[in-house]
């Protein structure tokens, strides 16, 4: 399924859209049930695959009974066949090659659990700040909702248009929990964001200069999602040969 052509204009013009029940419920159950079964030890995760607890969990500031309520996200899922399904789902990639031509790279692909009773916020931030492909412009996000996202749950908010703004300068911000490698953008305008409330199925298409982030998640659950970033063949970097580096995969 292509993107329209207004859908195509939106995301240039915004720096994202949102297409509705992209992804069908079913898929989304099994990725969700692959998700549980790797964080229980019922499934050996792949070597490449890395588990990320969230950091009030680690430092014991709260306790959970239930080992998949610990974790805030799984990532590197290229080599589960269960989750590379979905970065390579049909749909999905159809879409991505709207935006970026025939060839495409899959890169930093994750589930994210966001944990109820933790503090568990993710301050606006760039992607392309964690990224050394260049330029930004051949780089898209997914974040695909498992279960839904309100905002007593912790769903993103966007800045819409920020993808305009180029690099911004990130810090780590001046809270008493901060989960691992999360950065965030100071001085920013907190009351132009947008929140982005997405019932299941729905998928985030996004620039990876698109300011976001997430508040924390009051619901009682996991807010769970499915994400990862394309690459187009015409990204270059002047740190490595990205395309042999492993830590990408070309999706035919």
């Amino acid at each position: 399924m292509s993107l329209s052509t207004d859908q195509i204009e939106t995301y240039w013009g915004k720096g994202y859209v949102v297409v509705k029940g992209l992804i069908a419920q079913a898929d989304l159950d099994s990725y969700s049930s692959r998700f549980e079964a790797i964080i229980r030890g019922d499934i050996k995760a792949s070597p490449m695959m890395k588990i990320m607890k969230d950091v009030m969990v680690v430092k014991r500031a709260v306790e959970k009974d239930n080992p998949v309520e610990e974790v805030n996200k799984l990532f590197s899922l290229e080599n589960d066949p269960v989750f590379f399904s979905y970065i390579s789902h049909a749909k999905l990639c159809s879409s991505i090659r709207s935006l970026l031509g025939e060839t495409i790279y899959s890169l930093a692909s994750n589930v994210f659990n966001k944990p109820s009773g933790v503090d568990g916020k993710h301050p606006m931030h760039q992607d392309l700040r964690y990224f050394k492909l260049r330029p930004a412009d051949e780089i898209v996000g997914v974040w695909t909702s498992i279960g839904g996202a309100n905002r007593e749950g912790g769903c993103l908010s966007v800045l819409p248009g920020s993808h305009r703004l180029g690099v911004q300068e990130h810090a780590l911000p001046d809270w008493e929990f901060v989960n691992h490698g999360f950065y965030g953008i100071e001085g920013l305008d907190r009351e132009q964001r947008l929140h982005l409330e997405m019932n299941s199925g729905d998928t985030l298409f996004f620039h990876p200069l698109l300011v976001h982030g997430s508040g924390s998640n009051r619901s009682g659950i996991c807010r769970r999602a499915i994400s990862a970033h394309y690459a187009s063949d015409e990204c270059v970097s002047d740190k490595m040969n990205w395309r042999e580096s492993g830590l990408t995969r070309k999706i035919s």
